[in-house]
């Protein structure tokens, strides 16, 4: 349990820390922001794998594959389903393309701590369905990973709010409740894995399959989107192999 705390409030706590730097960062350039974004993509990718859906597939062996495989769609449709309903958290400053329904009566900011909260809160579900796992090793790899992203993530955060009139302080203060939101989901995932052992291959590959979803529809398109491509395939590269390493490490 202490385990499980320490994680919690290591990966909302990197969320806030990565929001403090971007309060103090004025401007990103496109650049960076692709690589840092694709770096993130690749931890992630490496973590989704290695920490939840391998152990999935472990877990239940030959003669229930199709449990994970139902996990990871159902993972990933339940984020496209949400999806319908907030922005995009790269669209805020104004540019988005995609009808999404019942938003227009909200606030902007109010709209972005929703699509943060969107991408956060089965972030740190699947950080906490990972210590359900007798493989701990494996839930650290998961946690680190999302932990290291969550600090990027954090970063530019900052900027849309400001972009779309919210003070710096109040962009940072809400940059900081979407790492409360992944807390509150690392305990949650934590609860219904311990629940019973029989879920626990389900929850893995369906915390994996919102993991998976995220770094295909939402970040490897962004750092791809302004010409850097080439660097962000890179970080994408350095990313996941730096993960590797550490799962062999941990």
């Amino acid at each position: 349990m202490e385990m499980v705390l320490l994680t919690a409030l290591g990966v909302g706590g990197a969320t806030i820390v990565g929001a403090v730097i971007g309060f103090f960062v004025r401007d990103v350039n496109h650049k960076t922001n692709d690589m840092i974004l694709g770096f993130a993509a690749g931890i992630m990718l490496a973590a989704a794998i290695n920490g939840l859906i391998l152990p999935s597939f472990e877990q239940v062996g030959t003669s229930g594959l199709l449990i994970p495989v139902v996990g990871i769609f159902a993972g990933a449709f339940f984020l496209n389903i949400m999806d319908r309903l907030t922005p995009h958290l790269h669209k805020l400053s104004g540019v988005d393309t995609e009808k999404h329904q019942d938003s227009k009566h909200l606030s902007r900011a109010l709209l972005f701590v929703m699509a943060v909260a969107l991408h956060n809160f089965p972030e740190g579900l699947a950080a906490g369905v990972g210590f359900g796992n007798e493989d701990i090793s494996a839930a650290i790899t998961v946690a680190v990973g999302i932990a290291l992203q969550n600090i990027p993530e954090g970063i530019i955060t900052v900027s849309p709010l400001v972009m779309s009139g919210v003070r710096r302080k109040r962009a940072l203060l809400l940059a900081s409740i979407t790492g409360l939101i992944e807390v509150i989901g690392t305990f949650l995932g934590f609860y219904v894995s311990a629940l019973s052992n029989r879920i626990l291959p389900f929850a893995l590959a369906f915390a994996g399959g919102t993991m998976l979803y995220i770094i295909s529809d939402e970040m490897i398109p962004e750092t791809h989107s302004h010409g850097f491509e080439r660097a962000a395939t890179y970080s994408i590269l350095i990313g996941f192999t730096l993960m590797l390493i550490l799962d062999m490490v941990i």
